[in-house]
């Protein structure tokens, strides 16, 4: 199954690396299934975006957490990474918190909102999908299949 990396160059090697900020689901090399989420994050801010392309096959030997929906057990997760928690997941997949949905997402975790009203203004936006892999065995189950500029 193809899956996408969105970029401002080519990636034919990805890698793994620890920056300032934790992403949703920690520090990890993120794509996703969907072409049009990869051509609408490639084309952000300044510069030729480019849409990698990776052939993904899943690896029934690696540790993996997916997500289906937007639940409470997601929302604890992505309040976990995003405040700098570490996990032993080689690969999680599921909804991204978009930023409208992350605003809600900081807002909770800062107390400024409840559980309750978190959900209240997340359940009618509709996030988008994110996979992402931490760990070079995990790594190993996408390979390069080639890019395209991305177009708006």
């Amino acid at each position: 199954m193809l899956i996408y990396h969105a970029s401002k160059v080519i990636v034919e090697y990805p890698i793994i690396k620890k920056t300032k900020y934790t992403k949703d689901f920690s520090w990890g090399f993120y794509c996703t299934r969907n072409i049009e989420q990869a051509r609408r994050w490639a084309v952000r801010g300044t510069g030729e975006g480019i849409i990698n392309k990776y052939e993904y096959t899943e690896n029934p030997e690696l540790n993996i957490l997916y997500f289906k929906d937007l639940t409470d057990d997601w929302l604890d997760f992505i309040a976990h990474c995003r405040l700098g928690g570490l996990h032993d997941y080689d690969i999680v997949e599921g909804p991204m918190a978009n930023d409208t949905v992350w605003n809600y997402v900081n807002d909770y975790m800062q107390g400024i909102i409840s559980r309750e009203q978190f959900w209240a203004l997340a359940r009618f936006k509709y996030p988008t999908n994110q996979l992402s892999f931490h760990t070079l065995k995990a790594l190993g189950s996408i390979s390069y299949a080639g890019n395209e500029v991305a177009c708006e």
